[in-house]
């Protein structure tokens, strides 16, 4: 490797773990979408009154909020006229520093998706976020004071319910994760005869500065993918983008120039909701059909040269969670299931250590926070249990609301969102 090339790569990896290094939830679940927060001091049970702050949201939705240094992110969005908002909160105070409204066209979704599902991904230069409505997908690059730097615009997106893939920071590139329905693919939701157009998929990069394409790489269509894409770092030192999705399995691409290094089709029968994660050098992701988890599975990366091809090492029994995405936290994987199960097993070798009733039904995906779980059922409880190899089911807090996001920790702060209101809890 050349020293132009080791450059890139020391470049490319360091801006993948910057936000990790700095104390920063920069994305959907945290670094590298890990769902771990490296904090400490945070409760096991609270009431409202300890709450730093607790803010109503101008409007309602289900991303989950990220923060980069004293500002907190979110979107809103209007469930009757469609409109989209994006606020900057000060973090020390709950005060909304700005707030932008973008106004879009009503449309048809799954009836549990919102006008904010995707997570915005900040930098110290400030937000890009995504939506997508049966004409467009965008893209939307804002400073610190709200102004509006670029904007990108694709279209049309097709698919049933919706969409929810979050943006992602590769070094100084945003990488979107483009993927959509082929009605002919989904006879069951589109109909035998159906004559919808097919959607384009693909996954682009743009420069983070000017919005402008860097590359832009082809995927066929079939199951719109949920699942926001997580960075792999091979032995080789070139970063992969690793994704999931129902028509080509698990695979990745070169950071750099969008190209495909491996792909390992023919694992999922439905669709991908859940994000893949990353852990020892392994990919967990999991899917579903119908409303139910259907396969949760382990797999070895392949690598850049081709030479060592990717390759199933085992699948976790079920059941398996479909909305909520896995956690690995010191070789252990915990499986928080939309119905109401949450299971340990042993990342090298698929052993289950213990399943357990959850009770409630969950969206939402756990975060870690020294040796606990967090996750929030759908009708809004706070469920905490013991993230080891016994389980013990701490705690359970009433939220006062619904609530479909995942939390986010930083600098010994959690940031809860409910379906139309912000929280922050951790020492004042």
């Amino acid at each position: 490797m050349n020293v132009k090339a080791l450059l890139v790569v020391i470049l490319l990896w360091g801006a993948c773990s910057n936000a990790a290094e700095d104390g920063s939830w920069s994305r959907f679940r945290g670094p590298n979408g890990s769902g771990i927060g490296q904090t400490k001091g945070l409760p096991l049970k609270w009431t409202d009154a300890d709450y730093n702050w607790k803010i109503k949201l101008p409007g309602t939705g289900h991303s989950s909020p990220v923060v980069w240094g004293q500002r907190v992110f979110i979107t809103c969005g209007h469930h009757k006229t469609a409109q989209r908002l994006i606020l900057c909160v000060d973090a020390p105070t709950g005060r909304i520093l700005w707030q932008r409204e973008y106004n879009t066209q009503l449309y048809t979704q799954h009836s549990d998706n919102a006008y904010a599902s995707s997570t915005p991904v900040v930098d110290a230069e400030g937000a890009i976020v995504s939506w997508t409505t049966p004409q467009q997908v965008l893209l939307l690059a804002l400073d610190n004071d709200g102004r509006e730097v670029w904007k990108r615009e694709w279209g049309p997106f097709i698919a049933i319910y919706g969409s929810a893939v979050s943006p992602i920071l590769v070094n100084d590139m945003v990488i979107l994760h483009n993927d959509q329905d082929d009605p002919k693919a989904n006879p069951s939701v589109y109909g035998k005869n159906a004559t919808h157009e097919v959607g384009k998929s693909f996954v682009i990069a743009v420069d983070r500065k000017t919005g402008k394409t860097r590359w832009q790489t082809e995927r066929t269509s079939e199951m719109c993918t949920y699942g926001t894409p997580t960075v792999y770092q091979g032995e080789d030192g070139r970063p992969q983008i690793i994704m999931a999705t129902k028509a080509h399995g698990i695979y990745a691409l070169n950071a750099a120039d969008g190209k495909v290094l491996w792909e390992l089709p023919g694992l999922f029968k439905g669709r991908v909701i859940a994000s893949p994660v990353i852990s020892e050098g392994l990919i967990v992701v999991s899917s579903g059909i119908a409303a139910s988890g259907w396969r949760c599975v382990v797999v070895r990366p392949g690598s850049v040269d081709g030479k060592t091809p990717p390759k199933l090492l085992h699948e976790f029994a079920r059941p398996v969670p479909m909305v909520p995405t896995p956690l690995v936290k010191d070789g252990l994987v915990f499986l928080w299931c939309d119905i109401g199960t949450a299971a340990c097993f042993r990342l090298v070798n698929g052993q289950m250590v213990w399943r357990e009733q959850v009770e409630g039904a969950y969206y939402s995906s756990p975060v870690w926070c020294e040796g606990r779980l967090y996750c929030a059922t759908r009708s809004g409880e706070m469920v905490v249990i013991s993230a080891s190899e016994k389980f013990e089911q701490l705690a359970r807090v009433p939220l006062g609301e619904r609530c479909y996001a995942t939390p986010a920790i930083s600098e010994g702060v959690m940031y809860i969102r409910t379906t139309s209101s912000l929280m922050s809890l951790g020492p004042r």
